[in-house]
């Protein structure tokens, strides 16, 4: 009887388990398909999680541990990240903007949706501008180094960038060389460098946090130019 009993548990666990990673699955691909073309949604699947996958290691609570590791703004990006693995989500990633960012042709690159907004060129020169700072961070805690970093002002660097001043193909080509940049750095540190940690801007950071709101960061954009910037024109 105590067996049947055993068998009957283990039997709804791992039907619970089913039941909560299906549902889990369903959530984070609508959140994806509402926002990301085909050939990003691989960048932000949760098929290759099972079951049992999900039982040994949830990513829910992956998830929080990694917010826990900056200040909680950031979640914004973190959450734009469904991984646990980083280096193949920035690999991925790097492919999939680059086709995204093919598509743009140079005179819709200087397209604003508002004469106070930034122009496709000058979202771009941002992306690239935060990536370097994100990287410098994590260069500077990871190799162990102490004293706090500065702050940023999004708005000062892009008066002083001139982003409309040079071609879009200068501007992806720069996003080519940053991320490539990010992924030989990230694919050459050693494993007890992720959870060094640090303080910039007033706010903590672990180095695995700052590899994931890279990530995050230019999905982020991704996202605001598609709901923003492509309303009112199609991309070549």
């Amino acid at each position: 009887m105590f067996e049947l009993l055993l068998c009957l548990s283990n039997s709804l666990s791992l039907l619970l388990c089913l039941s909560i990673n299906s549902l889990f699955q369903v959530v984070l691909n609508w959140r994806r398909d509402c926002y990301f073309s085909p050939a990003e949604s691989y960048f932000y699947s949760f098929s290759r999680w099972t079951a049992l996958d999900f039982a040994a290691h949830p990513p829910y609570d992956f998830f929080m541990n990694v917010q826990n590791e900056a200040a909680p703004y950031y979640s914004r990006y973190i959450n734009l990240v469904p991984s646990d693995n980083i280096l193949q989500t920035l690999e991925t990633q790097f492919e999939a903007t680059l086709d995204f960012l093919s598509g743009i042709s140079e005179e819709q690159s200087q397209h604003r949706y508002a004469p106070e907004k930034w122009s496709i060129r000058q979202v771009l020169n941002h992306v690239n501008d935060t990536e370097r700072l994100f990287m410098y961070r994590a260069f500077w805690f990871a190799r162990g180094f102490e004293t706090p970093l500065p702050g940023y002002d999004q708005d000062t660097c892009a008066v002083t960038a001139r982003a409309d001043d040079f071609s879009w193909a200068n501007h992806v080509e720069d996003f080519r060389g940053i991320r490539l940049s990010t992924l030989s750095f990230f694919r050459n540190l050693p494993a007890e460098a992720w959870q060094k940690s640090g303080i910039a801007s007033d706010n903590p950071f672990t180095v695995r946090a700052l590899a994931y709101i890279a990530a995050g960061h230019v999905a982020h954009h991704q996202r605001v130019l598609r709901e923003r910037y492509f309303t009112d024109q199609q991309q070549a």
